[in-house]
């Protein structure tokens, strides 16, 4: 149960602090500003791993923790409670934004700038960097390098900086889902839950490609 709330809380912070970033942006006539926002979501996912990798992984993201499964790294029994978890942190957060700042229209949604194809290779192509990066530092779901915070937190910020503007830069399921849930805003929404568990899946296939045989096993 406890990896399971550290998965939760993990999400929340995720989403408050992300789209609570984008919201405050439009809140105050561009404060924050886009980098600020790109900033903001790669500290969040840094300081996330750190507090709770050593719990739950801190996985974050349902694309995620589909792949580590994918990888023989993560129990597929314990996909289900794990994005259920991420959707509950994910939902908490946008309800609290929707709370705080109910003018909003998108609450930090993810709205593609282009069409939905190119939108979905896009974030295919980011959350399959993403997670090359995660399961090439990270163990797995019990422990954590000591550099996966700053590797994984820093490939999320330069992802955002340049992505940002045209898709949103979501690679994330939940992520995307929640504010969508709550700003009753769906406009591409399918894409931002297949695209990224694609991109995530690719990213461990690749992994098979460049490294030992038994790369993606429970014992590495």
């Amino acid at each position: 149960m406890k990896r399971y709330i550290a998965e939760a809380i993990g999400t929340f912070a995720l989403v408050f602090c992300g789209t609570g970033a984008i919201v405050i942006n439009e809140y105050t006539n561009g404060a924050v500003t886009h980098p600020g926002i790109a900033v903001t979501f790669g500290l969040i996912v840094m300081a996330m791993i750190y507090a709770f990798g050593d719990i739950s992984g801190a996985h974050i993201n349902p694309a995620v923790t589909i792949a580590f499964a994918y990888a023989k790294k993560f129990p597929w029994k314990e996909v289900f409670p794990y994005v259920i978890a991420q959707l509950t942190g994910a939902c908490v957060a946008s309800a609290l934004i929707c709370f705080l700042f109910p003018e909003s229209e998108t609450m930090g949604a993810t709205l593609p700038q282009m069409e939905l194809l190119k939108t979905g290779v896009l974030e295919l192509i980011l959350t399959f960097f993403l997670m090359l990066v995660i399961i090439n530092v990270s163990t797995g779901s019990k422990e954590i390098g000591v550099i996966a915070g700053i590797a994984i937190g820093g490939v999320v910020l330069l992802e955002a900086m340049f992505a940002g503007p045209v898709t949103g830069a979501s690679m994330n399921p939940a992520r995307s889902i929640a504010p969508a849930l709550f700003s009753q805003n769906f406009t591409g929404l399918w894409i931002y839950i297949i695209a990224p568990v694609m991109g995530a899946l690719l990213a461990v296939m690749s992994c098979r490609l460049v490294k030992d045989d038994d790369c993606c096993d429970t014992n590495c």
